[in-house]
């Protein structure tokens, strides 16, 4: 037998050893904090107690017969960084575990994140199902491109589990939806939605962007898929654009593929940021949601606010759900959206953005999830390319504001507020 004969043979069915091994056994039922710290990463010969970064395009095979065996399957291992690196999968890995999912798909960005599921699960003669209440970004996806495409999109109120059941079709083949929402942080029913999905062959993808597992875990309340932008808080600096998916290993297989052949790639130095970003995710979101609690009740007091959209407050109409659906006691996330009264020499917009460049402090900025609190205008931000009729449909309002409560002391962001509620 010739020595390339006895190598291909020694590689058929077989794993790299970075793919094997985990420096922390999941089996052993570890607490989220311990996972958010120790899961998914390989150490290296090198015996790194940090994650590496794998700044590399490309990866060196011990053979002509090992490079085969790589590329048709037979050994599964890295082959190029488009779509395996081992700095991604550390992160892919971590996240799944949080997420208490089977894997984790990382992409470029949130809404990479999105499109990869759209072109993963949908196609043309389908129907999208979708909450009216989403970021604006993925409405303009939705209706602009997979619409364009031959794939029905059609949207109702978040909230109405009625209207669900009742919008549902017989080429309906995924249910999306954030919870809570962007930017007025309402709250789906997942139960509800996985039942009625479940008796219909539906897929429930719930964007878990503003709670992160740390809130609250879609999976467990019966979802298919989670989507993250992990820009907002699994980094939670505001630094690095990403990404992910996270499911069962068959769905996320369909995923994984989109972004292989797409190109929707996260790179190794953001899946660095987003590892060592989820470390501290579960403190963060504590301290974010302590923060916010108290924000929301300084608003809700206010005589210049005219609405809060917050459902940590014990009025909202979504604040028993969300108490069951969050994990966390007295998490609530840290978005929330008030609606600003108008003054007698100004309408509801001028006096919104009179309280937003009243600020000294705080960020007028779009991001969110942010250590630092910011603030924005979501009508001429991130809703202004929706019409006049689909934000209505979404509650954007030209008085409402938009705010990402941060780790400041709450002292000082109620303060930075109260410039411009006082003065209108």
């Amino acid at each position: 037998m010739s020595q390339s004969q006895a190598h291909d043979d020694k590689n058929v069915d077989k794993l790299d050893s970075n793919w094997r091994s985990d420096a922390l056994n999941l089996d052993l039922d570890y607490g989220m904090q311990t996972i958010a710290v120790r899961a998914g990463q390989h150490r290296t010969d090198e015996g790194e107690h940090s994650e590496a970064i794998f700044t590399t395009s490309s990866y060196v095979y011990t053979s002509a017969a090992d490079a085969a065996a790589h590329f048709n399957g037979d050994k599964t291992g890295n082959v190029y960084s488009r779509h395996t690196n081992p700095s991604v999968r550390t992160f892919e890995r971590r996240l799944a575990a949080l997420e208490n999912g089977e894997r984790a798909v990382a992409t470029a960005s949130g809404m990479g994140a999105i499109l990869t599921m759209c072109l993963a699960y949908l196609k043309a003669g389908d129907h999208l199902l979708a909450a009216n209440q989403l970021f604006g970004s993925s409405i303009g996806l939705f209706n602009n491109y997979m619409a364009k495409f031959g794939v029905e999109v059609s949207y109702v109120d978040c909230f109405d589990n009625e209207a669900w059941a009742n919008a549902v079709q017989p080429n309906t083949k995924v249910i999306y939806c954030e919870s809570p929402s962007n930017p007025l942080a309402q709250i789906c029913d997942i139960g509800f939605l996985s039942q009625l999905c479940k008796a219909n062959d539906i897929l429930l993808v719930v964007d878990n962007c503003f709670a992160t597992p740390a809130l609250q875990r879609p999976l467990d309340l019966g979802a298919d898929v989670v989507i993250h932008s992990a820009t907002k808080y699994l980094d939670g600096q505001g630094r690095v654009l990403g990404g992910a998916l996270v499911g069962s290993d068959k769905l996320m297989q369909e995923a994984f593929t989109v972004v292989r052949s797409g190109g929707i790639s996260m790179s190794p130095f953001n899946a660095w940021v987003f590892t060592k970003g989820l470390e501290t995710l579960k403190l963060r979101m504590q301290a974010h949601c302590q923060n916010a609690n108290q924000v929301a009740e300084f608003l809700v007091n206010h005589p210049n606010v005219s609405a809060v959209h917050f459902s940590g407050l014990s009025d909202h109409p979504a604040h028993e759900l969300a108490t069951r659906q969050h994990h966390m006691t007295g998490g609530y996330g840290a978005i929330m959206g008030f609606e600003v009264k108008p003054s007698a020499s100004s309408d509801s917009k001028a006096a919104a953005w009179h309280v937003i460049d009243s600020t000294q402090m705080v960020s007028i900025t779009n991001n969110l999830g942010d250590a630092k609190t910011t603030i924005t205008h979501p009508a001429t931000t991130t809703h202004f390319r929706l019409s006049a009729k689909e934000r209505a449909e979404a509650g954007v309002k030209d008085g409402l504001i938009r705010l990402s409560v941060g780790l400041e002391d709450v002292e000082d962001i109620i303060k930075d507020l109260a410039r411009g509620l006082d003065s209108l």
